[in-house]
């Protein structure tokens, strides 16, 4: 048995980089093939204690593509089959869930969420079409084990319910179990995953203060990039996402944590995408990093 390993199988928000409609100033970057950037998967997680099987943190709509990119996941030693014991959810936003169609031809796996996110994908008929999908339901708080001896609970994080579901006035910032984050343990150390956060609660830094790396919410690096860019009318806080900079974003919110901190879910008008930029070097200064599609951090 090896250490606990994560694969970062995409590190985009909800659209993926560049997105496929967008010419905002850093997606003309990538259509433009600039080097400065690089394509992006949505956001997802692949981990494993090095007993060959495989547990995926959401099902990203892209995770076909992303299996194929990543040799860890591919089929080996039998006609059928695949290392992907498990799929656990954040959520059930239509970027954390719709990869699981990816996953629909026979082969056995678990899929663990809370009781409203299984609520969400079995009120979708199309996700019937998992015959050989088991289904485990796990309250917050409520600690249970992966393939590997991973030990994991699911905490709840403040957010909002998946756009699809929200209404026309939606409750944003509440501790619910439709938006919760991930903390994995083994022989010791610690890896939290929360890819949406609308803000930090003293609560959640002292779970962070615990963990030895936190994947965390950068989908926008300031509150109203996306008004700024003319590519939508919602501020991130307004979409469930605190920003990375600016008063309570991220970068305040989290500082002087000793984990390896790393972005993730970012969004296609986010300017830390672009090696140079001047928002990568604010955030790598105050001791971050910038995921990407590809990424293998090993606890």
């Amino acid at each position: 048995m090896g250490r606990l390993t994560a694969i970062v199988l995409g590190s985009a928000a909800g659209g993926a980089f560049p997105q496929w409609n967008c010419r905002c100033p850093v997606c003309a970057l990538a259509w433009a093939g600039d080097k400065r950037v690089s394509p992006r998967t949505q956001a997802s997680i692949a981990v494993s204690a090095g007993d060959g099987r495989w547990t995926l943190l959401n099902a990203s709509p892209d995770l076909g593509q992303q299996i194929r990119a990543t040799r860890a996941l591919h089929p080996s030693g039998q006609l059928r089959g695949s290392p992907i014991d498990a799929v656990v959810l954040t959520g059930a936003e239509i970027d954390q869930i719709t990869g699981l169609l990816s996953l629909r031809e026979s082969t056995p796996f678990t899929l663990y969420a809370t009781p409203s996110s299984h609520a969400a994908v079995a009120a979708n008929a199309m996700f019937g079409a998992l015959g050989a999908m088991a289904r485990r339901a796990i309250n917050p708080g409520e600690r249970f084990m992966l393939a590997g001896n991973i030990e994991a609970e699911l905490f709840m994080v403040p957010g909002k319910l998946p756009l699809y579901l929200e209404g026309d006035a939606p409750e944003i910032g509440a501790e619910t179990a439709a938006n919760v984050g991930i903390e994995l343990k083994r022989d010791g150390a610690r890896l939290i995953f929360v890819p949406g956060a609308a803000a930090v609660t003293p609560a959640l830094r002292e779970r962070f203060a615990k963990a030895d790396v936190i994947l965390f919410d950068g989908t926008l690096f300031t509150d109203d990039e996306m008004q700024r860019s003319h590519t939508g009318t919602k501020t991130g806080r307004r979409m469930g996402h605190m920003p990375i900079d600016g008063d309570g974003g991220a970068l305040q919110a989290l500082d002087s944590l000793n984990a390896r901190r790393i972005f993730v879910h970012i969004n296609n008008t986010n300017p830390i995408q672009i090696e140079g930029s001047a928002e990568r070097a604010k955030v790598e200064a105050a001791g971050w990093q910038v995921a990407y599609d590809g990424m293998e951090i090993v606890l």
